[in-house]
């Protein structure tokens, strides 16, 4: 069996952390979520009503908002320490916004509800000051570049940073010609670089999309097969439609590569 070893600054990255005097800077990394989800009819079509007054102003509300659809709410969690306090957090948005929904609810799969033509499917709205404006013109924009049906997909966010005193301590070991905000971006650019590279096994291990409505495709050419019902298509393997051709693509951000 091939003997895999981490490269020697990753090593070396992971010998100065776990020093005793420097154990504490990782329970100082901070943690956000940011969750999005459809609003439903109890029927489980898509919600035809304006964001609820009680939830807030979309365009201020800085723990409940929507993304690209007026149906498609956001919640968003502060940035925590202590990863349980950020799922707690999101607990407690869940809780408040389920309160304000009245008879609607909430659609949990990534992949959208039955939609409607795309026509009906409403825009986010946020109100007629500029930065209102500019936020609807912006999805308007979206809309005739990649279509609403797309645009409906739900996703989540994870948010992460380390702390000011952990990039310190890194970049006094490191040969790094620059400042302390190169090095942080230099170093965030590599963690991203990472993450692409091994996101297909995260995707493996960690997906829960392996079905979608038929009416999601539009007509368009697929190789799912119907097996729950006519209006269900799955693949007996998968597990993030979202993912795929099939889930949310943007031609612009997979041309780009972190270098």
């Amino acid at each position: 069996m091939k003997d895999y070893t981490l490269s020697e600054l990753l090593n070396r990255r992971l010998a100065l952390l776990g020093e005793r005097n420097n154990l504490s800077l990782l329970e100082q990394c901070l943690h956000g979520i940011e969750r999005e989800c459809l609003r439903v009819t109890a029927t489980a079509e898509l919600a035809q009503t304006p964001h609820p007054q009680a939830l807030g102003a979309a365009l201020t509300n800085g723990q409940v908002t929507t993304d690209y659809s007026e149906s498609l709410l956001e919640f968003i969690t502060p940035a925590l320490k202590n990863p349980a306090e950020t799922i707690d957090s999101l607990d407690k948005i869940h809780r408040f916004a389920y309160s304000k929904l009245g008879d609607e609810l909430l659609w949990s799969p990534s992949m959208p509800c039955p939609l409607p033509d795309e026509e009906h499917i409403p825009i986010a709205y946020y109100g007629t000051s500029n930065i209102g404006k500019l936020k609807y013109v912006y999805r308007k924009g979206l809309a005739l570049r990649y279509g609403k049906t797309m645009q409906c997909i739900a996703g989540i966010h994870y948010n992460f940073s380390l702390p000011e005193d952990a990039w310190a301590l890194l970049k006094q070991t490191e040969d790094f010609a620059g400042d302390a905000r190169d090095y942080q971006s230099h170093s965030y650019i590599a963690l991203i670089r990472n993450f692409r590279r091994y996101s297909w096994l995260l995707m493996y291990l960690f997906g829960a999309s392996p079905a979608l409505d038929a009416g999601f495709l539009r007509g368009r050419k697929h190789q799912l097969e119907q097996h729950f019902d006519a209006d269900t298509l799955y693949l007996p393997y998968a597990t993030s439609l979202r993912m795929s051709d099939l889930g949310y693509q943007s031609d612009a951000q997979a041309d780009l590569t972190p270098c």
